[in-house]
């Protein structure tokens, strides 16, 4: 009966993936499909309907965000970070999309009979270090071991909770026509360096990954009354798939400039070479905010002032002239349509 239940009413199309394939992962269409076709019906409240990096709670006099995310990146070490730094960072970020200051994480391992201790001890110290430097103690956890072979080395899961100091709505259904995009550095960084790890390729230029805390950032836009209206950091799926969930949760048209987004040299040539657009890789410590177009300029400023290593701009506007649709102008002048992937080109980068 069970069975049958399921084959009447799961809005997931069966004949075309009746089993789940790693672009099912991968932040593109079909995991947007997942969540929207089978997770939401399934578990539908108003939190969760409203599509954002985490649950905004009301509780007591406070708000509060809360988040959990699980990390299965391979190789578990790459250039620039690992799976701990990557765990913390990650839901920290998550936290500070929510316009949240963080207040605590947890930490679950399922870890593989026969990994390393060395490892284990390796990427337990980087968690720390990753939540020292974001100001957050990592609470409470849970460790689980499987059989040899079915773990591929380390899995972690984390989770969040944090508190909004102010009384923005920080969301995609904040975001207005008249908006600048705003971005917050070069892009590319993460995905090319945990594939260049993987595939063993040797760059002339070393691409670190941008892996990092977004709080500080965040924080200091809101210390300087930004009215931010959405903020959505770039993992699976890159600048692209967060422009299209944005527009597509707004129903708003997203226009931005190819020429001004700025993608490092060594990003952009390793890209080329491998046949990737740098819209579409992912990142871990970059993010888009929308904030009114009079505060633009001001907010570029803040974000380079906090780092100036990294290249902040402003890349597009919003308008309502075509609900739901995100289009790229070229360097050369010519307007295309931006959509999401199917899946991922690079699988398993967090």
């Amino acid at each position: 009966m069970a069975d049958e239940d399921f084959k009447l009413s799961c809005p997931i199309p069966l004949s075309e993936y009746p089993h789940i394939t790693l672009a099912h992962g991968g932040g593109g269409k079909l995991m947007h499909q997942l969540i929207d076709r089978l997770f939401i019906p399934s578990f539908d409240n108003q939190a969760l309907r409203a599509g954002h990096d985490g649950a905004v709670l009301s509780i007591d006099k406070s708000r509060l965000a809360f988040t959990t995310d699980s990390y299965v990146v391979d190789p578990i070490f790459f250039p620039g970070g690992d799976i701990g730094s990557l765990a913390v960072n990650g839901t920290v970020n998550d936290l500070a999309m929510c316009g949240a200051r963080p207040l605590c994480l947890s930490v679950a391992m399922i870890i593989e009979e026969g990994f390393s201790i060395e490892s284990l001890w390796t990427i337990t110290r980087s968690a720390s270090a990753a939540a020292e430097k974001a100001g957050v103690p990592i609470v409470t956890g849970d460790t689980k071991v499987v059989d040899k072979g079915r773990g591929h080395g380390i899995y972690i899961t984390t989770a969040g909770v944090g508190v909004m100091d102010h009384s923005l709505t920080i969301a995609p259904a904040s975001v207005r026509a008249g908006d600048a995009i705003v971005l917050s550095g070069d892009i590319g960084q993460h995905g090319i360096a945990v594939i260049s790890k993987r595939e063993g390729l040797g760059f002339e230029t070393e691409i670190l990954s941008d892996c990092a805390p977004l709080t500080d950032p965040v924080q200091r836009l809101l210390q300087a009354g930004i009215e931010i209206h959405c903020l959505r950091d770039l993992t699976r799926g890159g600048l692209a798939s967060a422009l299209v969930e944005i527009a597509l949760s707004a129903r708003l048209h997203l226009a931005v400039d190819e020429a001004v987004i700025p993608v490092s040299e060594a990003v952009r040539a390793a890209c080329e070479l491998l046949g990737f657009d740098p819209l579409y890789i992912a990142n871990e410590g970059r993010f888009i905010a929308f904030v009114p177009l009079q505060q633009a300029d001001k907010t570029v400023e803040i974000l380079r002032v906090q780092a100036p290593e990294v290249t902040p701009a402003i890349i597009g506007k919003v308008s309502d002239a075509h609900s739901g649709l995100v289009t790229a102008r070229s360097v050369i002048g010519a307007e295309r349509i931006v959509d999401m992937l199917t899946g991922d080109p690079l699988p398993r980068i967090c």
